[in-house]
Parts: C-alpha cells; sequence; structure tokens
C-alpha cells in the first residue's frame, strides 16, 4: 500500500515538473504579447496623445498583470523619483530590477534596452519610429516562442510524466 502511494506521489511530482517547464514556455509567449501591446499603448500614448513619457508609461502597463507592466511602471516611479536621471537609465534599472521575474530572453531585453537609449531624447516621429522597429523585432520573438511552446511545451509534459513512471519502474 505505501509502495502505491509513493508510486503515485513520485508520478504527481514528475508530471506537476513536467506541466511547470512547459508553462515557462507559455509564459514566455504570453509576456511579449503583453510586452508589444504596452509598446503599442506607448505609441499611441506619445504619437497621439502628446503624453509626457512617466505617464505614458503608466497608462502603457495599465489594463496588464504580471512582470511586463511592472517594468514600466518602475521605469516611470524612476522618471518622477527627480533624481535627474535620463529615460535610458531609469530604462535600464527598470529592466535590471524585473528581469528575473520575466519569462523573458537575452534577446528580447537587447530589443528593450536599444528602445531605451532612443526613447525621451528625440522628436515625436523618430520615437515611434524606434517603438515600431521594437514592435516588429518582439513580433518575430513572439512567434518563435509560439513555435517552441507547441513543441517543447508538448515534450515537457510527456518527459515529466515518463521520467516519473521510470522512476517508479525502477523502485518496483
Amino acid at each position: 500500500m505505501i509502495q502505491v502511494i509513493g508510486a503515485m506521489l513520485i508520478l504527481f511530482a514528475g508530471a506537476m515538473l513536467g506541466f511547470v517547464q512547459a508553462a515557462k514556455y507559455a509564459d514566455r509567449a504570453l509576456q511579449l504579447r503583453q510586452l508589444v501591446h504596452a509598446l503599442q499603448r506607448l505609441e499611441t500614448e506619445i504619437g497621439y496623445g502628446h503624453t509626457p513619457l512617466p505617464a505614458a508609461l503608466d497608462n502603457a502597463a495599465s489594463g496588464l498583470h504580471g512582470p511586463v507592466p511592472e517594468l514600466f511602471r518602475d521605469a516611470s516611479l524612476r522618471l518622477k523619483s527627480g533624481d535627474g536621471l535620463l529615460f535610458r537609465e531609469c530604462w535600464e534599472a527598470a529592466l535590471d530590477g524585473g528581469w528575473s521575474r520575466t519569462a523573458l530572453r537575452q534577446a528580447e531585453r537587447t530589443s528593450l534596452v536599444r528602445l531605451g537609449s532612443a526613447l525621451g531624447i528625440s522628436d515625436r516621429e523618430d520615437q515611434i519610429k524606434h517603438l515600431r522597429l521594437a514592435m516588429l523585432q518582439l513580433r518575430t520573438e513572439e512567434e518563435s516562442a509560439r513555435e517552441e511552446q507547441s513543441r517543447y511545451g508538448k515534450m515537457w509534459r510527456s518527459l515529466g510524466v515518463l521520467a516519473a513512471a521510470l522512476v517508479v519502474i525502477l523502485m518496483l
């Protein structure tokens, strides 16, 4: 009886490990979609609303949940603090502080750092061009993230269950 309960617990733990790994792929695709959406809202705020950058960052993050909008909120708070920091410095500090909570990779970070060095220092049209370029790069990453999610998500779920089943078989 105890062996059966132990085997069931091992199978459950292996399945959960596989599902957690698969969820990381799903989180990346979701966060990339949120990031593109926030950048679209930021483009609208800058281009049509003529909103100051700290308020535009807050507006871009509104309605979104998770670690991605927190990057925008953190950068906005740093800009509002009145320390005299440039937007690039605030943006990079926000990325440094919140990046570990995201499922995003280095390619996305590079695009965002490049975007941060262009925002707030040029005219409206140039900022919009940089935002559109960043969105294009992130959409490309989102497509690859969805492909990875479909390919590797299934693999990890199956691998977790199969590895746990192997452990159970070896134990018995």
